[in-house]
Parts: C-alpha cells; structure tokens; sequence
C-alpha cells in the first residue's frame, strides 16, 4: 500500500520530488566528501612520513659540525633510536635552469643532496626510496606541477650537465610553505658540485617514543649542541603538508553543514507546500478516525524514500568528485592506506544526514494535530495568522508604488512564513562570501603578517657564512646608499639561553632589532619596544607555557636578566620556533640576518630585487609579491577553487528555493490572488507585488549575509586558518565580489526565479477560488 501512494504521489508532484532529491544528495554529497577527504589527506600524509621514515627532530645549521660531542649526545640519551646528519648543498638559484628555464626568481632555497642510508629518503611517485644513477637529478614535485620542468629535460647547474630523471616527494619540503627545496643527485654529482654551493647540515633524529619529543628538544638545547639554523619537529612537518589542502576540506566541511541546514529548510517548504495541497484530504482522513500516527506515516515513507534516494545519489556523486580533489594530494603525498576507511565515514555522514532528515519531517508533522478537520474540509487550506504591521500605511508612503508597499506590507505582516526564506538567502550569502574573502585574504600581501613575515617591498636573508658580520655591513651600506631604497631594518637573529621556573633551561632563537618599522599582527599583545620586553611565536609561548604578562629569564652577557613577555605571534619562519627582542649583546653570536626595505617607488621591486640578488649571490633575495605566490600559492589555489564551487552551490539552492517558496505561496495565497483580481488587480500588478517580497527579503538577506559573514564567518575561518598556523587573523574582504558581484547575483537570479514562480498567478480563477 505504502509502495503505491509513494508511487502515486510522486508521479503527481514531480517538480517538488526532484527539488527535495536535489536538496538532500547535495547535502549528503558534501558531507560524504568532507569525510572522505579528510581521512585521506590524513592517511596520505601518515603514509608519506612513515615511507620516508621522516626524522622526529631536525636541526638545520650552518658553520662548522663537531661530529665527535654530536655522537656520544646521541648515544648517551635513552630517547634516541637513530640519528643522522644529512647535507644540503645550498645553490645559488640564478645557477640552476631547468629544461631551458632559469630558476632565478625561486624564492626558496635551493638545495641538493644524496639518498639518505637511515631515514629521511626522498620517494619516487611510486613510494620507493630512489637510487639516483650518475648523470641524473631528481626534481621536487612542485617544479612538475608548475609546468617548468618534465622528464627527460636538460638540466644546467652551475657548470654541470644534468638529466631530469623523475620527480621526487619530500616529506619535509613537499609543501610550498616550506622555505627550502631538495634535489636528489647521485653522491658523485654531489661531489662535482659542491664547490658552487655552501653546505648546511641537517642534523636528524628518530626517537623511540614520538610523546618524548618536549625532552628531548630540552636536553638537545640543554647539551649546547650546534643549532646555527631552524629548528622543526615532526608536528610541524605534518601541519605543513596538511596546510593547503587541509584549508580546502576545511572550506567545504564549513559548506556541506550549511548545506544540510539548508536542505532542512527546503524539506520544510516543500512540506508544507505538499500539506497545503492535501489540507483538505487530511482533514478527511482525520474525520473519518484515521490516527495521526497513521497519517504522518504516509508522509514519513514519501520522504524516507526520497532521502534514501538522494543520499544514495550523494554518495555516488561524492564517489565521482574525489577523484578530482584527492588529485593533489595523490600527488604530493601518494594514496592513503585509509581509502576504505574514508568510504566507511562517507557512508556514516550520509546515514547521519538521512536520520536528521526523518527526524525533522517528523517534528514539522507535529502540526498535524492543530489542523481542524471541519475547517480542513470547508475552506481547503489553514486559516492565516496575521500580525499587524503598526503605523505602515498606504496614505503615509506616497512615495511607493502601491503594489510595492502591498508586498512589503505582506511580508512584515507574515513574518513567520517567510523566515525561512530570509534564513536560506542569509546562508547563501554566507556561504558565497566567506570562501571568497577566505581566499582574497590569503593572497593579500598583509596576510604574510599573520605568518611572522613584515609588510615590505624586499626582504633580504642572509645566512651564516663565517664572515656574516662584514657582508651585513656591506648590505647595510649599499642600502643606505641606494636613493631607491625609502627606508629599511635590519633584525639579527642570536641563541639565548632561557632558565625556567622549573629549573630547566632552554636555547631561545631571538630576533633583535626595530620591530616598529615593518611589523607584524600579534596574536596578543603587541611588539617589544623596551630592552626589558620580549614577544615569543604562539610555539615557544606554548611550549614554554607563558602568557602575555608572565616572566622569562634570559642570560645576557653572562648574567640573568628578566625580561616581560609583551606579545604573541604566529610564525612559519625558522619552524615557527622564534622570538623578538630590542635589547643588543654584542658578546652573542650571530646566527642569520634579515633585511626589510621599502621602495620609493613599489614599481622598482622586480627590478631591484634581480639587482641586489646579483650584488650579493650570498644572500636571498625576494619580491614579496613573489614571495607570496610562490609561499601560497598551493593554498591560494586551493581554496579559490572551493570558493567557486561554494559559490555555485548557493546560487543553485538560492534559485530552487526561491522557485519552490514562490510557487507554495501563490498556492497558499489563491483566495487572497482571486480577492485581488475581483477588485480590478491586473496579473502584473500582482506579479509586482511577489516581486517586491522577494527584493525585501533579498536586501535583508544580503545585508545580513554580509554581516555574519563578517563577524562569524571571520571567527570561523580563523579557526580553521590557526589550526594550521596563524593564530592572529582578519578578513581582508573583497569588495567587488563582497558586495557588488555577488548581490547582483543573487538578485538577478532571485528575480528571475520570482518570475517563474509565480507565473501560475495569472491562471488563477476567481470563480474557483472566492468562497463565501
């Protein structure tokens, strides 16, 4: 029985079945696809890092290495399970050409090195550790996925002839945010080539118990051991592979819930439309002693039905896209060993979406015991409520067309009916402009300031060299010397050592200089501007455990001095590990230095960029605008690509339910249309008065779109943004698409939608429906 009224009633409602169907498999197809892609990014990534044997800690440096202390540290602390030290051949990137193509505009570092023998290997795209013949190079991913190099190309470094041979992953430079890039050699072309680069040594640990990591940072900084670099743990070399995609399924996990509260809501109206058409059978079957229970069955099954369906049809969907959104992180990464378990959780996410749909159709059939039967069979459709709308009168608004006012005057008299109307339109914007100002953010220039990088023009880094001091001087004075150059800073980074209030110590990497002139976004707090403040990264806060306000003792010049944490920011640089500070100690080592310049002309930038790269081959030299493309541009492209995709879904749910809310309402207001017509009411006046409902909504939903998108939608990609970094963080909206393109959007298809909707206006006879 249930099989043929399902049928029976589907056959005749055609155009509502397939809008709910719609509704629910993309509900179900986003949150299955969130699912997916986050157990396989998190699977892929666990995969590459236990394949590649990535080391638990790695301290970058530069200078000269005491193997012999290094050792007996190692084997002298029950922590360690193997260690290693690794060389990375830096090159002068204006040295290395590509298939014809200079990489001299890279803006990280360029390095080369052999096969590990330990851990830490670089993989083919296969997953295997690759052995690399005399005569070849293997090249990062990223150079394959930007087009500047394929197999079998000539490469020129230096005044050496290579192969590019294949491609390779690294499970701690994979990501674009990862300021340094490996190519693999064979130990011979290593050999021939080392006299055109300057050696870093990466000195690499596994540990026997991942949880022990905090102690042994402690006990590593503790012995003195060399540390002139960055140092990065495995945590971190986790998030940054996560970062770019992870932003994606973040972008789409935020969508697909939204979606899902939209779909609710469209079930509502189309419900209630389905309610409406049957007012007067339910009223029959309620007069004749059928139970409520009973009724609300017939409904439950038509829509169990088609939630079934379109969750199915989801699934299947969310089954088709992955393809094209774990292509990046198939890439990079490699195939996750958790792909079943992704598919399992897609299931689970859609059963979830099909049990939240029953059970929502369930609570608005509840309304089936207020309907009257007597009344269901007289009058066909429920009796209105209407609340007053207080001093807005005709005779008092001359300034609007009649049938305009009538429309606004409905709406605010039936305020309740088109609240969900108002709710879907203020998602829809939420869900276009958050994306899109996620994504405009992210390839603001200020957003570097987020991430512990200063607003400049050029930013200069040079490391040590073993006459640091006088090639600073040299920077210094051609800066000085160079009209172009408006003004600059220079910031040195020293180690100091750091005791805590639990007698422990610590080596604290800090950045001294005038950190007023090309600052950054704090987190908290604010810059140190007196010798006795220091500001930490949101890292060092953490694991030292201090807050804006609190103590640290720092050793200067031999002696304790305490000093007040003032600010906390976040920071990818040197591993997130850092610290500011303007005191001077001229007895502390230099470690590297960094050179902001502002430009008296931005124009210039290129130009004296290339200049002061040439000038000094020793140093890096970036455009930050190039900077900023080459660092996000992975992330950039991630989620530009999801905000159009979250863009394209409003738009679609924007216009079928403003097709299904105007096509219930000329339903529901038939009587009110006929009453209307009889008075001398043309069918344009009338279609005018449904469109000035729904510009009224349109405006209110648009302007409170934007607002929550502003504030709520701010907070809520922030977090997704601090998950993977940057713990201080505002929108920088794009105006033009915030609140030109998208709005005219919107109203345009709202409208046009408002037309085809209510088109059935005109057809309505008066004859039929005036009672008395």
């Amino acid at each position: 029985m249930y099989y043929r009224m399902i049928r029976n009633d589907l056959s005749r409602s055609k155009l509502i079945t397939m809008t709910t169907l719609i509704f629910v498999a993309a509900a179900a197809m986003l949150v299955s696809l969130a699912a997916i892609l986050t157990v396989n990014l998190s699977g892929a990534i666990d995969t590459l890092m236990v394949k590649a044997k990535t080391p638990h800690f790695m301290q970058m440096h530069t200078g000269e290495l005491d193997m012999k202390r290094l050792s007996a540290f190692a084997e002298q602390n029950g922590e360690v399970d193997d260690y290693q030290v690794l060389e990375f051949l830096n090159m002068d990137s204006a040295k290395v050409t590509l298939g014809g193509q200079s990489l001299a505009d890279q803006v990280q570092d360029i390095g080369f090195s052999v096969q590990s023998e330990a851990f830490d290997y670089l993989l083919d795209l296969k997953g295997h550790a690759i052995r690399a013949e005399e005569g070849e190079l293997y090249v990062p991913l990223t150079y394959m996925k930007d087009g500047t190099t394929r197999i079998g190309d000539t490469a020129v470094i230096g005044e050496k002839t290579l192969t590019v041979a294949g491609f390779l992953r690294d499970s701690q430079m994979n990501s674009t945010l990862a300021s340094s890039k490996r190519f693999l050699v064979s130990a011979k072309d290593y050999a021939e080539l080392q006299s055109q680069g300057s050696v870093e040594y990466l000195i690499e640990f596994r540990l026997k118990n991942l949880s022990a990591l905090g102690a042994f940072e402690a006990a590593y900084a503790a012995a003195g051991l060399e540390a002139n670099g960055p140092t990065i743990t495995y945590p971190l070399f986790r998030m940054i592979n996560a970062i770019s995609d992870g932003m994606m399924i973040g972008v789409i996990l935020l969508v697909s819930l939204l979606v899902v509260a939209i779909a609710l809501m469209c079930i509502r109206f189309t419900l209630l439309a389905k309610i409406e058409d049957d007012y007067r059978e339910i009223g029959v079957m309620k007069a004749i002693g059928l139970r409520i229970a009973d009724i609300k069955r017939i409904y439950l099954a038509k829509y169990a039905a088609v939630a079934a369906a379109g969750s199915l049809l989801g699934f299947v969907l969310s089954l088709g896209f992955q393809g094209l959104l774990l292509e990046n992180i198939r890439l990079y990464m490699g195939e996750s060993d958790q792909a079943s378990l992704g598919a399992i959780l897609g299931i689970i996410g859609i059963l979830l979406v099909f049990l939240a749909i029953i059970a929502y159709v369930n609570g608005v059939l509840r309304r089936f015991r207020h309907i009257s039967p007597a009344e269901a069979i007289r009058f066909g459709t429920a009796r209105q409520k209407v609340s007053g709308t207080g001093s807005l009168r005709l005779s008092r608004s001359g300034w609007l067309n009649t049938n305009v006012f009538l429309g606004i005057k409905d709406v605010l008299s039936r305020k309740r009916l088109y609240a969900t109307m108002l709710a879907v339109l203020v998602i829809s914007a939420f869900i276009m402009i958050v994306p899109q100002n996620l994504h405009a953010t992210i390839s603001s220039k200020d957003f570097t300031q987020y991430m512990g990088i200063g607003d400049a023009d050029l930013r200069m880094d040079l490391r040590q060299t073993g006459h640091l001091s006088e090639q600073a001087a040299e920077i210094t004075d051609a800066l000085e010397g160079d009209s172009a150059i408006l003004s600059y800073v220079m910031l040195t980074t020293k180690s100091f050592s750091v005791k805590l209030e639990n007698g422990s110590e610590e080596r604290l990497k800090i950045e001294l200089g005038d950190h007023s002139r090309f600052p950054i976004k704090y987190a908290e707090g604010g810059a140190p501007g007196a010798d006795h403040e220091i500001a930490l990264s949101a890292i060092n806060a953490q694991e030292l455990d201090v807050q804006v306000g609190d103590f640290l003792n720092v050793e200067l010049q031999g002696k304790p001095v305490r000093l007040t944490v003032s600010g906390i920011y976040s920071d990818i640089t040197n591993g997130g590990k850092t610290a500011k500070a303007v005191f001077t100690d001229p007895s502390a080592e230099q470690m590297w230095c960094i050179f902001y310049a502002e430009l008296a002309d931005p124009a210039q930038t290129i130009s004296k960029a290339g200049e002061y790269a040439d000038r000094f081959p020793e140093t890096k030299v970036s455009d930050m605008d190039e900077y900023i493309a080459q660092t996000f541009g992975s992330t950039r492209s991630s989620i530009e690509m999801a905000s159009y995709a979250a863009m394209a879904v409003a738009l679609i749910i924007t216009v079928l339910v403003t097709l299904l809310f105007m096509h219930m309402l000329v339903f529901k207001d038939r009587y009110a249309i006929s009453v209307m017509k009889a008075f001398g009411f043309t069918n344009g006046d009338i279609q005018l008065q449904f469109l000035s409902r729904s510009a009224f909504i349109l405006v209110a939903g648009v302007v409170l779109g934007t607002l929550l998108a502003n504030t709520a939608g701010e907070k809520l990609a922030g977090a997704v943004i601090s998950s993977f970094g940057a713990s201080a963080f505002q929108f920088t909206s794009d105006p033009v698409s915030s609140y030109v393109l998208i709005p005219l959007l919107m109203a345009g298809l709202v409208l046009i939608a408002t037309i085809i909707g209510t088109s059935g206006a005109g057809a309505i006879k008066i004859s039929e429906h005036i009672k008395e």
